[in-house]
């Protein structure tokens, strides 16, 4: 079992944002932004890859509400995820990055290529 699978069946405690039946939202424990939220379906599914059209629907909707009980719904964020190993995916459950609460760089619109872009 994942370590993700093992969070929504309480065997593991997570600092929980938001829940529902289908899908779960905690902080990350090793934040990349100022926010730095994991949005799962509890159900396991391996990889984005993998994801119905369904479940993503509802995961948009979830990913919506989890921004605007946080409070970047209108600042801003970023929402990610890494698929398979040259995706840099680490933990095989989907999940999303939700990242926020400031500036966010993104390093490769930096350079001087992008400019005329």
């Amino acid at each position: 079992m994942c370590i993700f699978c093992k969070i929504v069946n309480k065997e593991l405690p997570s600092n929980t944002v938001l829940e529902d039946e289908n899908f779960l939202a905690f902080h990350d424990l090793y934040p990349k932004a100022p926010i730095h939220i994991l949005i799962i379906p509890k159900e396991h599914i391996d990889c984005f890859q993998n994801v119905s059209g369904e479940t993503m629907s509802g995961l948009t909707l979830f990913a919506q509400k989890v921004a605007q009980k946080i409070g970047v719904d209108k600042t801003g964020y970023r929402l990610i995820t890494n698929n398979g190993d040259d995706g840099a995916q680490e933990i095989y459950h989907l999940h999303f990055h939700m990242l926020g609460g400031g500036k966010l760089k993104w390093e490769h619109m930096h350079d001087e290529s992008h400019k005329n872009m």
